[in-house]
């Protein structure tokens, strides 16, 4: 291939105005997690969709613009008969790759949707599915007066009541289920009756979490304080244990 070719090649990648957003995905944890990630919209799954990340250690990601999903980490993981399972948001696969299976709840999420030619991304917290680890987002560049880091510091699993608790080997509470997965009642899961924002109001349930993590999801209808956006081609980075 020709400097000519190759220049306008780049030329014309320019004036589309796509781009490539990254998330940097880092370990503040004391011990190993396994994030994974997984693609919406029945769109191709990203080059990496599970990978073990040590304490201290970072991982960064290529998303292509447009781009919907979400990201989340495993904890205790192990490989036993050559099958890969996590005692926290194992996502199914049996393998390091979860390659396309989504977290098995409770999860801590962050969800992404990436806007073409540099619009306006989306990005949130969700404890929706429940809690298992701590999680922070924070753009790097883009602008608009929503563009700002968004950050649940607290271990909800310190406060989980007994009746939502996942409790490990040991006896410990390793995570925390929605009220929803663990009570399966509608006024818990926002469905029939209790389907709109008007008929399902806050819980007892999701107010534990949401006062834990203030700019978290804490339940279906949860938008006006939990959605954060930013305009210009944002790259971001995906903290555990902030």
């Amino acid at each position: 291939m020709n400097t000519q070719v190759i220049f306008s090649l780049i030329l014309a990648f320019l004036v589309s105005g796509a781009h490539l957003a990254t998330v940097e995905i880092k370990n503040n944890c004391p011990y190993t997690i396994w994030p994974g990630t997984l693609t919406g919209d029945a769109k191709p799954q990203l080059s990496s969709t599970g990978f073990e990340l040590r304490s201290g250690a970072t991982n960064t990601l290529n998303l292509p613009s447009p781009w919907s999903g979400r990201i989340w980490a495993r904890t205790q993981c192990s490989s036993n008969s050559g099958k890969f399972t996590c005692a926290t948001a194992d996502c199914g696969s049996g393998q390091v790759s979860c390659n396309g299976k989504g977290a098995t709840p409770p999860a801590s999420l962050a969800e992404f949707t990436i806007a073409a030619n540099k619009g306006q991304d989306f990005f949130d917290l969700s404890l929706v599915d429940g809690f298992n680890l701590p999680l922070s987002v924070a753009p790097r560049g883009g602008s608009g007066s929503n563009c700002t880091p968004t950050t649940c510091k607290a271990n909800v699993n310190s406060v989980c009541p007994s009746e939502l608790a996942v409790k490990g080997s040991d006896g410990r509470v390793i995570a925390c289920k929605s009220a929803c997965a663990a009570l399966n009642q509608p006024q818990y899961c926002c469905t029939g009756a209790f389907g709109t924002a008007k008929t399902c109001p806050p819980t007892k349930y999701s107010m534990i979490f949401k006062n834990q993590c203030p700019e978290a999801y804490s339940y279906a209808y949860d938008d006006p304080t939990s959605t954060f956006s930013c305009t210009g081609g944002a790259s971001y980075v995906v903290t555990f244990c902030p």
